[in-house]
């Protein structure tokens, strides 16, 4: 029987390989923006938000007042509250300073991997949920400090593709969690409104607003087929 703190490193390996360019770009980054090199690397060890430092980096570099960066960085990492109540019911055995901790982990990609997990029927296990967590966020610090320290050497990370690298990452996970028409349709829908109102002039509300409008969507469309089944039972016994 496979270890579960090896089981829990298996399974954020795909997250690693996306980590590390994602978070040496985001290094070199913030450091062209004046970040002293210390706190960058600091950021990814308390911060750890993938999108929200990079945000922060470019309000940094631009000279961007304290009380701007945290409202947008608020508003970025807002998606957070919706992740957090999709892992309420999987994570409820767990106790609460469990929970806390998890929440201090938790990202884009280790939240897709988990809910994946347990849409599939995995079993909760603390050892590989935190392990798989550590393991992401391990990477992701040494990216950063790879793209700190050695940031000197790359003056565009574009040609490199290391910009793309978060964009494929999210494919990546999104795709596996696409089970049925359903999962398929918001996604298609949540894609085209968020662009929609991206093309509208709204800022990084749009990610936001079109998740909260995708995932309403989805549980009217999922009750109203649910309630449709027994209609439909009753119909076939008669």
């Amino acid at each position: 029987m496979a270890s579960p703190y090896m089981d829990g490193v298996r399974r954020a390996l795909p997250i690693v390989l996306g980590y590390v360019p994602v978070a040496f770009a985001f290094g070199v980054l913030a450091v062209k923006s004046n970040i002293p090199p210390a706190l960058v690397v600091a950021m990814s060890v308390f911060h750890f938000a993938g999108s929200g430092q990079f945000v922060c980096a470019g309000l940094w570099g631009a000279g961007v007042g304290a009380m701007s960066v945290i409202v947008a960085v608020f508003v970025v990492n807002l998606r957070h509250l919706l992740m957090s109540a999709a892992m309420a019911e999987p994570l409820a055995p767990l106790k609460r300073w469990q929970r806390f901790l998890f929440g201090c982990e938790m990202t884009d990609e280790t939240f897709g991997v988990h809910i994946t997990a347990f849409q599939r029927g995995w079993k909760l296990c603390t050892a590989t949920l935190f392990t798989c967590n550590l393991t992401a966020h391990a990477s992701w610090v040494l990216g950063t400090a790879i793209g700190v320290f050695c940031g000197g050497l790359v003056h565009d990370v574009k040609p490199l593709g290391l910009d793309y690298a978060l964009t494929a990452m999210f494919l990546a996970l999104l795709v596996p969690q696409c089970v049925s028409r359903l999962h398929v349709l918001v996604a298609i829908v949540t894609a085209i409104l968020s662009l929609s109102l991206k093309l509208a002039g709204m800022g990084q509300w749009n990610v936001v607003v079109a998740t909260v409008l995708g995932a309403t969507l989805g549980v009217a469309l999922l009750h109203r087929n649910k309630s449709a089944l027994p209609e439909k039972k009753e119909e076939d016994a008669a």
